[in-house]
């Protein structure tokens, strides 16, 4: 069955802001354009503007027209290491790729201070935001011994940080990397994005007190699909010249 003309419209505009080919804060056409644009009723073009206004997509300004809104997320990267932030970690749905165990020596990601022939179980997933859109690839490398019955759990909503404070796990420090990265060829078409578009990815590192990693997590993001920071309380009684 074929979409009313609005929904047609609507739907190409979506995919221009989502595609990142209109960024925020760039004009729309204003009604009497995409009347002229696409022969339709004035009382068309305006439901599909304001439809796109109701999603969220775009800010209608009287008298000054409707313009894209800024529709990337924001992250606080504190959510990535601390487990009293976690506890629902970030919305969108999971798809398992593989769960396994696996030796150290064989496992995606190294495991610091562990024996190669250490068992160690290995967790790759897809993140999809809200509109189904790939988000990012999680890859896990756990220490078998720290968390055996990981397998056992509901893997497409797990949380590893929520899973080691439940269990009172034997983690000391955690550490986080940000580190600039080109997609290669395999992580590009999860993301679907182009191969060698730049984009970040975010380690953490959980270490027991001896320095021996309980996990390992690597996060890909998909280029453009969220904005970083880090937001912590000020304290008037922090030294002076502390930063």
């Amino acid at each position: 069955m074929d979409l009313p003309r609005y929904e047609q419209i609507k739907q190409e505009f979506e995919e221009k802001i989502h595609t990142g080919s209109l960024a925020p804060g760039a004009r729309l056409p204003t009604e009497t354009e995409l009347r002229g644009q696409y022969g339709v009723s004035r009382a068309t073009a305006q439901r599909v503007l304001n439809d796109l206004a109701t999603a969220g997509l775009a800010v209608r300004r009287r008298r000054h027209g409707t313009f894209v809104a800024d529709v990337t997320p924001t992250l606080n990267l504190l959510t990535f290491a601390a487990p009293e932030a976690a506890r629902k970690g970030v919305p969108g749905r999971h798809e398992v790729i593989s769960a396994k165990i696996v030796t150290a020596a064989d496992a995606v990601l190294n495991l610091p201070g562990v024996a190669a022939d250490t068992a160690v179980i290995e967790l790759v997933r897809l993140k999809f935001d809200a509109h189904e859109r790939p988000r990012s690839i999680e890859r896990h490398v756990i220490l078998f011994s720290a968390a055996p019955d990981v397998l056992e759990q509901n893997l497409e909503e797990f949380v590893s940080m929520r899973y080691f404070r439940n269990r009172d796990a034997p983690i000391d420090t955690i550490r986080v990397y940000l580190d600039p990265v080109s997609l290669d060829e395999h992580d590009a078409a999860l993301l679907d994005s182009r191969a060698g578009t730049p984009t970040l990815v975010r380690r953490r590192e959980s270490r027991a007190g001896d320095g021996t990693a309980i996990e390992v997590v690597e996060t890909v993001v998909r280029p453009g699909s969220a904005r970083f920071f880090v937001e912590f309380p000020f304290s008037a009684s922090s030294p002076k010249g502390e930063v």
